[in-house]
């Protein structure tokens, strides 16, 4: 090659990488490379979200929040200060940030940048937008319960699967060691074959009556009513203008069904653990439940629900029980709670009963240690952390779809139970009440349009 066409090449190879990006190795910049970095997109910004899943999933070096959507713009405002007064406090750097604002979801999952999502949304916002993140490819934190429906879970279920994203379920109580180490001890048989497990859980009182409102105009209240009918607004029945304590869309039919979801999905969850009935489902369910005769609020107060399972179980709920889970074998007990813990500041826990976080019919029981050959559940130290590390591993959370779908059936179908005066028959393979066309006929609602998971768009 003479020395005239060296010259030309060399130029030309040199003004061509000037038009790309130079790519510098992941090791130069280390755990702060773009590259290690899972971009998150937060959606729903109220109570949940401040106190809870936001502080959860930030303070990890591999998490990087970049955007936030709330249908209330004074709300979604309020976040964007939080994240970026974070990073700024963190790094040093005013710059370092700007998180971006978004008022529809939907727009924020046609960011690409946007690796995954957490969603903290009221109950009847969860299975949609869950979905919609899913066949957008992104990964999904959801805060429980999974779905209002059972015909809505099994849809979520359906769209995980089929795009194979990581779904964590925010059924944090798989985090603390208590739930962990009763669950491990049950099924190692500590406290011998076990026939009952109660499970302590409130109901909620009834409401004041709440005449029409203005709606604010920084709220969208048509898109946050979503699949749900049609209501004049008040404030108590959406959530507070003016600060994030505990909003009255809890206490609704329309929006849920009360605590029986609420914390239910907790505690099924983890007696399901200890149960080792994570996958399948009761075979029968009877509920007594008293509703409110007026108010704005109307869903279950005090309530008893008892659940039959295939093998021999019994499991019975109700406020009258020590907020917590007691499973009792042939040869003792064992009670779980979380404690003195709450996941915000406005949780329905009576501290004093609920201070036990572990304790059993003999303490010689918890000092038990499990062998090299025995069952060991998984340990993880974090649920929003065990998320993250799955995102990078593709491996599955501790609080999958599947998982989290069953436990939240079985709150449902309590709930449907507390609509009759007998017992009704379960099948937990087809999720489907046995001859029972009435049953069955609430395992889905009408839903609004445009709004509902329905009318989702694979």
């Amino acid at each position: 090659m003479n020395r005239r066409k060296f010259i030309n090449r060399t130029t030309m190879a040199t003004t061509a990488m000037v038009g790309f990006p130079t790519i510098v190795p992941a090791h130069v910049l280390g755990k702060d490379a773009p590259s290690n970095k899972i971009n998150i997109g937060q959606i729903g910004c109220g109570r949940i979200a401040r106190g809870h899943d936001i502080h959860d999933t930030i303070r990890y070096d591999q998490a990087r929040y970049i955007a936030v959507c709330d249908l209330d713009s004074k709300r979604a405002a309020d976040a964007k200060v939080l994240v970026d007064s974070f990073y700024k406090e963190k790094t040093g750097k005013e710059k370092y940030t700007n998180t971006k604002v978004y008022g529809d979801y939907r727009e924020m999952l046609l960011n690409k940048d946007i690796d995954a999502v957490v969603i903290s949304t009221p109950d009847h916002w969860h299975s949609q937008p869950a979905m919609e993140a899913a066949l957008a490819g992104k990964d999904i934190y959801l805060q429980k319960p999974t779905s209002l429906t059972v015909r809505e879970g099994q849809q979520l279920r359906d769209a995980v699967q089929k795009k194979n994203v990581i779904l964590q379920v925010g059924t944090q109580q798989r985090a603390m060691p208590q739930f962990r180490v009763a669950a491990e001890l049950v099924r190692n048989g500590r406290i011998g074959k076990i026939h009952t497990v109660k499970i302590g859980l409130p109901g909620d009182p009834a409401g004041p009556e709440a005449p029409a409102m203005p709606i604010p105009s920084n709220l969208n209240f048509d898109m946050w009513l979503g699949s749900t009918p049609e209501v004049d607004y008040t404030e108590i029945g959406v959530h507070p203008q003016n600060d994030y304590s505990r909003p009255g869309w809890l206490r609704s039919r329309n929006y849920g069904a009360g605590m029986i979801t609420g914390w239910g999905q907790h505690h099924y969850d983890s007696a399901a653990w200890g149960m080792d009935t994570e996958l399948t489902g009761p075979i029968s369910v009877e509920a007594l439940a008293e509703f409110p005769k007026s108010g704005l609020w109307n869903v279950h107060g005090d309530f008893f629900v008892k659940h039959e399972y295939a093998n021999g179980i019994t499991v019975y709920t109700s406020g009258g029980y020590t907020n917590g889970i007691k499973y009792i074998g042939e040869d003792g007990w064992i009670f779980v709670s979380r404690g003195s813990y709450t996941a915000s500041a406005s949780d329905p826990v009576d501290k004093e009963k609920s201070s036990k976080a572990l304790n059993a019919s003999d303490p010689k029981i918890l000092e038990s240690v499990i062998g090299e050959n025995e069952i060991h559940l998984e340990k993880i130290d974090d649920q929003h952390g065990n998320w993250l590390d799955c995102i990078k591993t593709r491996k599955q959370p501790i609080s999958p779809i599947e998982k989290g779908h069953k436990a939240c059936t079985v709150c449902l179908i309590s709930d449907i139970a507390m609509q009759f005066d007998r017992k009704l028959d379960w099948n937990p393979d087809t999720e489907m009440f046995v001859n029972d066309d009435e049953a069955n006929a609430l395992l889905r609602r009408e839903q609004r349009k445009p709004y509902g998971t329905d009318n989702v768009k694979a």
